[in-house]
């Protein structure tokens, strides 16, 4: 006879949840935004994927869904990051090489050919131009015969982390600020089921900063995303439900749950005491997690398999809503598909074979996890009340203070490092000097002639005039306070392309030119 309930490998019963007053479900979710959390279903297993063009990257997509991968992530190169067509000069020896191309309408649909998009979640990794990508994403769905409201996924969209950390930014901090706003505007009513933004600590710790600096910069920038649309009159709950997190997991596995289970709880008392939310889904932080990809070395690659291993268990441990696994070649060059499924594998044998999903919050009560939790809720609201005080976020990457801080652990961390104090396992420490490297994948510079060449017969097959009128009604929209997105995507519908509707925008914005920080 079948037992009803959760077992142990030893046929020891798992209980739903332990110990303490809070449950998970429950605010401050600091247990977990939902009461059965992976007993009732499993984290999305989001692998990122996307280089060369269109075509290599359909194929890429569905080997990996073939493969068990339950959501889309996709990653794409610098010259769509930045707005600058295959064919620009500044997008020369770039394209396809850290991610797919992507310059027009054209290129969207090939990516997606035979995967259909009312019945998938997407999570693209684009934020300069992450408006026109997801105008491109809407109209192939037309296409496809979805309305935008059957539309699920997701839009990096968080330019602050760029100023800060990552620098693929285009525009000044308002303008961009504005698109933001206007993109969380619009899909709150035409695409509701879309996350419009995905506030992004991970390229900051990735760039240096501690945990408790990741949690408290991410959380400084949510509320000035907040701040944006609340000015614009719009109803807090009515957005703040459809807003979504991006965190890095390193090595460090207890800090790594405690910063998790710290984050929710934080956020959690920002959106009820600071804003006044009161739908239960607008006070839940949702987040997507990646391994951390500095983490990583050249130095003999398999390692990495159980570095990425750890980070897995942790972000499961702290109660992630999807997660993306590095490959082991990362540190090389971009995954093959041997490694990619490795990588994969390692979600699914976390999923169904480690036991970390039979109960939920499983290191809640533990004496260390706990303190730490606490010590890490105390330091981000002192470093919360230090960028208030400087005037919120947008003040603080003015004066550099983001930065600063970032470069000050960074230094302290490498100086650790070349010293041995820190360990890294192959390159200060048990070192190989005979080892050999791994086949890897290059994606060489004829990935940049195929896509000049697929550009070229776009613009000569299109309706040249219409481009025209939806690029002018574009920049006469971008002179009022119109939201932009309709105009956006009828310029993708007329088949702008990437560069066109960006340079549209350069001549009413500018570019933004940092000053020097030291």
């Amino acid at each position: 006879m079948e037992r009803e309930g959760t077992f142990t490998d030893s046929n020891y019963p798992v209980d739903r949840i332990y110990g303490g007053p809070e449950d998970a479900g429950q605010y401050p979710y600091t247990r977990g935004i939902h009461p059965g959390m992976y007993r009732d279903r499993f984290w999305t297993m989001r692998q990122y994927s996307g280089f060369g063009d269109a075509r290599l990257t359909n194929e890429r997509f569905k080997f990996m869904l073939e493969k068990g991968q339950t959501g889309l992530s996709m990653a794409f190169d610098l010259p769509t990051q930045i707005g600058h067509d295959p064919d620009s000069a500044p997008a020369e020896g770039e394209v396809g090489k850290v991610g797919v191309s992507i310059a027009s309408i054209k290129d969207m649909a090939t990516a997606f050919d035979g995967i259909p998009l009312g019945k998938v979640s997407t999570s693209m990794t684009i934020n300069s131009t992450a408006s026109t990508l997801l105008a491109y994403y809407i109209v192939v769905g037309e296409a496809q015969g979805y309305s935008s409201s059957q539309l699920r996924g997701t839009t990096q969209n968080d330019i602050l982390k760029e100023y800060i950390a990552r620098n693929t930014y285009i525009y000044p901090p308002k303008p961009s600020m504005r698109l933001i706003g206007d993109m969380i505007q619009y899909c709150s009513t035409d695409v509701p089921r879309w996350y419009p933004i995905s506030i992004s600590g991970y390229h900051m710790r990735e760039a240096g900063c501690t945990a408790t600096q990741e949690v408290a910069f991410t959380l400084a920038n949510a509320i000035e995303y907040i701040k944006t649309c609340t000015d614009r009159g719009l109803n807090i709950d009515d957005f703040a439900p459809r807003l979504s997190f991006f965190f890095c997991c390193t090595i460090e596995f207890f800090e790594e749950v405690a910063k998790f289970r710290a984050a929710r709880r934080i956020y959690a008392k920002i959106l009820k005491e600071r804003f006044g939310a009161q739908k239960p889904k607008s006070l839940q932080l949702k987040f997507h997690t990646q391994t951390s990809g500095e983490s990583l070395t050249a130095q003999q690659p398999d390692n990495n398999i159980v570095r990425v291993a750890i980070q897995t268990m942790a972000a499961v441990a702290g109660g992630t809503q999807s997660l993306h696994t590095n490959s082991r070649d990362e540190a090389l060059a971009l995954p093959t598909e041997e490694s990619a499924k490795i990588a994969l594998r390692t979600q699914q044998i976390v999923a169904h074979e480690s036991g970390l999903t039979k109960t939920v919050d499983p290191l809640a009560g533990s004496h260390y996890m706990e303190d730490l939790c606490s010590r890490m809720e105390e330091d981000v609201w002192g470093y919360l009340d230090r960028i208030d005080k400087m005037g919120g976020s947008v003040a603080a990457i003015e004066r550099g203070f983001f930065q600063s801080e970032i470069r000050q652990n960074a230094y302290r961390l490498k100086k650790e490092a070349d010293a041995g104090e820190r360990i890294l396992v192959g390159v200060n420490r048990y070192v190989d000097p005979d080892e050999t490297q791994p086949s890897l994948l290059r994606i060489d510079d004829s990935v940049g002639e195929q896509q000049r060449e697929v550009l070229a017969g776009l613009r000569a097959s299109r309706d040249a005039a219409g481009v025209q009128s939806a690029l002018s009604a574009l920049a006469s929209a971008a002179d009022t306070d119109a939201n932009l997105m309709p105009h956006i995507i009828r310029a993708a519908r007329a088949q702008a392309t990437t560069g066109e509707i960006s340079n549209t925008l350069r001549g009413v914005f500018g570019e933004y030119t940092p000053r020097e920080v030291f």
